[in-house]
């Protein structure tokens, strides 16, 4: 941990990232914080940069049938040796309303529950889209 550390967010388990974000190459260190009570809608919280935070939700909230396929290169990354250790976060862009929010499909937030490495993935594959509404349009 580093010195930027909140009081509040000093007993916070860190979630490592094994490569940063793209567009935040100094931020490494992260703090998962429950925003609902649920475990559902969360903070990835940047302790390198407190004010560096993303909005970020297990994808079967909104997508039930998002099962992205994930490289063997970043399940050995992550240390991951059964299923049961990972866990897929997407990456949420909030907007004025539930409708005009977006979920990043293409680019999961991949974590090892035990021993809390993570990274963003970049899939290869054209079906899913950076900014894919969380509520399908009427």
């Amino acid at each position: 941990m580093t010195d930027t550390v909140a009081p509040a967010e000093a007993d916070l388990p860190v979630i490592e990232l094994v490569r940063p974000m793209p567009g935040f190459p100094d931020d490494r260190h992260f703090a998962l914080v429950d925003l609902d009570g649920s475990g559902g809608l969360c903070s990835l919280r940047s302790l390198d940069h407190p004010d560096l935070r993303f909005l970020v939700a297990p994808p079967s909230l909104f997508f039930p049938d998002y099962t992205p396929e994930i490289d063997d290169l970043t399940v050995d990354e992550l240390d991951i040796e059964s299923v049961d250790q990972a866990m897929l976060l997407v990456v949420l862009t909030a907007g004025e309303s539930l409708p005009t929010s977006t979920a990043n499909l293409l680019a999961p937030v991949v974590l090892n529950t035990a021993n809390r490495r993570a990274c963003q993935v970049v899939l290869d594959d054209a079906e899913h889209l950076v900014r894919t509404p969380l509520v399908a349009s009427r």
